[in-house]
């Protein structure tokens, strides 16, 4: 039997970094995807012993034996509840590291490490100790700020209930879960996200799960619906960045100019719900209206951004070379490097402004703002 999934990235539209500080940010889907193929053998077929990792993308392959994982990974079957995420305790983490310390991953790929127990955490406890071959490829580039190890999670969560779905439906493309489904996979995945970065904040995976926007503020999140289309360009900088420093520079910032910063995360809430209100109205102001209000306020958010420390001379340089194509940017995410998004009006040719960035060595990717969250296909 075959399962395939997919779930896509994410992007922040507003509210970076303020958020931490009780602002409300915008999230939102983006149409590049993390594939995941979770093939199980037949009874009679050589590696029905066997759990087996394979990633496409950067040509790595990982196999254990299943006594190999009983053997260190605590099992008691009355407590295998694929409806009951359930979180990875210490001592089950530090097994399931020497699993994947026995692979001798290479040390430029050490970063791999985490999601690959991550891999072996939800299998073993939505599907149990069952051979079977998953593969994963992605569109996402890793480690840019979009949300590439969520979508890791929502779509290896999704192949695995979704194996375990009596009513199949074969042949008709990609589909959506349904509303229980997709609840508890956001919270398997969200658990997935835990052993990856400790502390998420829930945004990444619950944008992926569920697609379309959502709003963030203070511990909620609110599903959005959006009533126009939004077409972005991303732009990867290739620069690497540290989100707890930067997030730590921003407190820090504010420690030191508490009543300056709280103006600037005041300005942020307002841009934010603004947002959220334009993308979300079904009045009959015209899409290019719409447009031009979403324009200024990235335009605002940028500078605020800029006030709070989290640019840098690659996001500068990306801003500087659309400006002059007449097209409104802001940084992604953390900032420090990491991804630019664009505006792209209706209408609007990319060609050269794409040369120039790529040009420039920066990688860009055209990206439709809003779509389908987790999906499947048998």
């Amino acid at each position: 039997m075959e399962v395939k999934a997919r779930a896509p990235g994410k992007i922040i539209l507003a509210g970076e970094h303020a958020v931490v500080h009780g602002s409300t940010a915008v999230a939102a889907a983006i149409d590049l995807y993390t594939y995941v193929t979770l093939r199980f053998p037949l009874p009679s077929a050589e590696s029905n012993d066997r759990l087996t990792l394979q990633l496409k993308d950067i040509s790595l392959e990982f196999s254990w034996s299943l006594a190999r994982i009983k053997e260190a990974i605590p099992y008691d079957s009355s407590t295998l509840c694929r409806s009951t995420p359930a979180s990875c305790s210490e001592e089950t983490l530090k097994s399931i590291a020497v699993l994947v310390e026995e692979q001798s991953l290479p040390k430029e790929k050490m970063w791999l490490s985490s999601g690959i127990s991550t891999f072996l955490w939800l299998y073993t406890r939505i599907i149990g100790f069952n051979p079977a071959t998953v593969v994963i490829n992605s569109e996402l580039p890793y480690g840019s700020g979009l949300g590439s190890s969520a979508a890791l999670c929502v779509a290896l969560t999704a192949a695995l209930l979704a194996s375990s779905i009596s009513d199949k439906t074969r042949g008709n493309g990609w589909s959506s879960l349904d509303e229980t489904n997709l609840e508890l996979l956001n919270k398997w995945a969200f658990e997935g996200e835990k052993i990856i970065h400790g502390k998420p904040s829930g945004i990444d995976n619950t944008v992926s799960a569920y697609g379309n926007m959502i709003k963030f503020c203070s511990g909620e999140i609110t599903r959005l619906q959006s009533y126009m289309p939004l077409r972005m360009l991303i732009t990867n900088t290739r620069v690497g960045r540290n989100t707890k420093a930067l997030v730590s520079g921003v407190s820090q910032r504010a420690v030191r100019h508490p009543d300056a910063m709280k103006s600037v995360f005041n300005a942020v809430d307002s841009i934010s719900k603004e947002l959220a209100a334009i993308i979300q109205s079904k009045d009959e102001t015209s899409v290019t209206e719409k447009e031009e209000r979403i324009k200024e306020l990235m335009e605002m958010n940028q500078g605020l951004l800029l006030s709070m420390g989290v640019s840098h001379s690659s996001i500068e340089a990306v801003i500087l070379t659309t400006v002059k194509h007449k097209l409104v940017s802001k940084l992604t995410g953390a900032g420090g490097g990491g991804c630019v998004l664009t505006l792209l009006p209706t209408g609007t040719v990319v060609d050269k402004v794409v040369e120039e960035l790529e040009s420039s060595g920066f990688q860009c990717f055209t990206a439709l703002i809003g779509g389908n969250g987790a999906q499947i296909c048998y």
